[in-house]
């Protein structure tokens, strides 16, 4: 996933939007929803942007309307204007973007065509017409570190992550939290590569961490690099935006996955009927309201401990919030007192590390 500027944008963020704007009435698109894609990266990256593909049928049947897509579209006016415009004029009045950089350029767009409904992931930027949304990748990132763990004979778990920036270190703590459930010795090595997608550095972290001893390497990147590596060199893996067994059938336990269709057509649907009112804060899904889940579990996870995944998924659906006190960070400071389940506001501005993740510091 691609967020060039997010460092920046989230060290100010108390929330997934940038201001917050009073919705008067529901949104209604005038005639019959037709909606349009474009996607940040090639429709067939093996993670991000194909993850929005494969919700594409589900979308369409809930229509019954073919989706038009355009891909490769960089994060720059220059670039995500035209597509945009073309649509538009064209008669489609549901534009979904897939990338942080778009944030202001949908904005505009939205501002420019007040009778178009835009819906931004990974965004920044609302409106009246206007929703970002982004799921909870730390609720899905738990359950593989559970699996990590249960598929681990060492407990030296590792990690390749693109940055350190909130979204990835909330995936990261979650991750060692989960594993802590199954061995409490767990502990999670990362190595960030700086780069959301770079198979070359991607490959140079996750050789050096099983050159370590590690023998379960997760990832929040953007290719399956991490996966291959880890079948190559026998060892177990998780994978993050797509079920990635295909890259590495025996590597591969466990998957935190994207489940856009199940978020999105509710959403059009809305829009269909006249009612969608977009969140003034950005919509932020969970397992439970479709933006994220699991694909789970490989063979090397115990039957036992593959209910005990299970079990902890129905938790959180049922409101388990997985960030909850007593929790302190890694040099010892409290986080959350007992009890005290961590805000949207400070998930979002997550600059720390819980015991038990070893960094860059």
């Amino acid at each position: 996933m691609k967020m060039s500027k997010m460092a920046v944008a989230l060290a100010s963020a108390a929330c997934l939007i940038t201001s917050a704007i009073a919705v008067a009435a529901p949104f209604k698109v005038q005639g019959d929803p037709k909606v349009a894609i474009i996607l940040f990266g090639p429709k067939n990256d093996g993670g991000w942007s194909q993850a929005f593909m494969e919700a594409l049928p589900a979308m369409e049947k809930a229509l019954g309307e073919t989706i038009p897509v355009v891909d490769k579209v960089p994060e720059d006016a220059a670039s995500i204007t035209p597509p945009a415009e073309r649509f538009i004029q064209r008669g489609y009045n549901v534009i979904i973007g897939t990338a942080f950089g778009y944030s202001d350029t949908f904005k505009k767009l939205s501002e420019a065509h007040p009778d178009v409904a835009f819906l931004n992931a990974s965004g920044t930027t609302n409106g009246p017409n206007l929703e970002s949304f982004y799921g909870r990748t730390y609720e899905s990132q738990y359950l593989c570190g559970m699996a990590a763990a249960a598929a681990s004979k060492t407990g030296k778990l590792g990690f390749v992550a693109a940055n350190p920036l909130p979204v990835v270190n909330w995936t990261i703590n979650a991750y060692e939290l989960g594993a802590k459930t199954i061995n409490p010795n767990a502990t999670v090595t990362v190595v960030f590569t700086g780069a959301w997608n770079d198979p070359v550095k991607e490959r140079a972290a996750a050789s050096a961490l099983i050159d370590e001893g590690i023998d379960v390497i997760g990832q929040h990147v953007d290719t399956p690099t991490p996966q291959i590596v880890a079948q190559e060199r026998g060892v177990y893996s998780t994978g993050h935006h797509r079920d990635l067994t295909e890259f590495a059938p025996k590597a591969n336990q466990c998957s935190s996955i994207w489940t856009w269709s199940k978020f999105l057509v509710p959403e059009l649907e809305k829009i269909k009927a006249g009612t969608w009112e977009p969140s003034p804060y950005g919509a932020f899904p969970g397992i439970k309201e479709g933006g994220t889940d699991i694909s789970c579990c490989g063979s090397a996870v115990s039957e036992e401990n593959k209910k005990k995944i299970f079990a902890a998924r129905q938790s959180i659906i049922d409101g388990f919030p997985v960030f909850v006190g007593p929790l302190k960070d890694r040099d010892g400071k409290e986080r959350l007192a007992a009890g005290q389940p961590i805000s949207d506001a400070d998930l979002w501005k997550m600059d720390w590390f819980v015991d038990g993740v070893i960094s860059q510091k």
